[in-house]
């Protein structure tokens, strides 16, 4: 999971290092010099979402099995409020971005937060992730 800081504008995408044999960099190269990829960002990322394209039902299945939420999760303090007002908890399972926003207290996060796993980026304040670090799961 990627933590960003709430002041930070939330980027697209992500920055990831790929190390490529020299014999392979050097065809991925090619097939740049010939015009089939803008560059190599061009190719890694088609190749990226080809490779998820192929396995989409598995990712599906995974996503109903663990019950995430693909996308966007937003929580509202009037959220959390509403879950602590019914005595419940929230497992929080979020394969995307999950944001608490900034006028969550840490007090109403950890009463309304059970555990929460995101694959991908939390956004939240520093005190609110201080206070639910017990209950991120990696």
């Amino acid at each position: 999971m990627k933590v960003v800081a709430m002041k930070d504008k939330l980027p697209d995408t992500d920055k990831v290092t790929v190390n490529l044999g020299l014999v392979d960099l050097a065809q991925v190269d090619l097939l740049v010099d010939e015009g089939f990829y803008t560059n190599r960002t061009d190719f890694v990322r088609t190749a990226v979402r080809n490779q998820l394209q192929q396995h989409a039902e598995a990712i599906r299945q995974t996503v109903l099995r663990k019950r995430f939420v693909m996308g966007l999760q937003r929580y509202s303090r009037t959220d959390l409020e509403r879950v602590v007002a019914a005595g419940e908890q929230l497992e929080i399972h979020v394969l995307g971005l999950a944001t608490l926003d900034d006028d969550v207290t840490p007090e109403l996060a950890t009463a309304a937060i059970a555990s929460i796993r995101v694959l991908g980026a939390f956004v939240a304040s520093a005190a609110v992730k201080h206070a639910l670090a017990d209950r991120i799961q990696t």
